[in-house]
């Protein structure tokens, strides 16, 4: 399995960005698919996941500003990020989770298993 994220770059806050994930060796109906940030002290947080039947999660810190989104014939996953804030600067990856369930939590909590290189995400005031 391979994810390769790109749309990274610099936004001023309050401004857009959009993220993509190009997924190869599965398909994003196969699995629960996920977005994950990297935490300023380490580790990663999840930021959206989007089950296989198109149910979709968001991290309390992003719903309402971030929309997460498949199209299953083009296997490509995306993120589109609104009225981004300081804190959302960091590294993004798209990744899998192979277990259930399929919930930011879950993911944050108990992990995921494919990820990508990362977009990094620059806010600037």
């Amino acid at each position: 399995v391979q994810l390769a994220e790109s749309g990274g770059g610099s936004v001023q806050a309050g401004g857009s960005l959009k993220l993509s994930c190009k997924v190869s060796g599965t398909t994003v109906d196969s699995h629960c698919m996920v977005w994950v940030r990297q935490k300023p002290m380490g580790g990663l947080e999840g930021v959206a996941t989007i089950d296989t039947d198109g149910k979709i999660d968001y991290a309390e810190a992003v719903e309402g500003r971030f929309t997460a989104s498949k199209d299953s014939e083009k296997n490509m996953i995306y993120l589109d990020m609104e009225k981004v804030k300081p804190d959302d600067g960091t590294t993004y990856y798209c990744a899998t989770r192979r277990r259930r369930p399929c919930s930011v939590e879950a993911a944050t909590l108990y992990g995921i298993n494919d990820w990508g290189k990362g977009a990094l995400v620059t806010i600037s005031s």
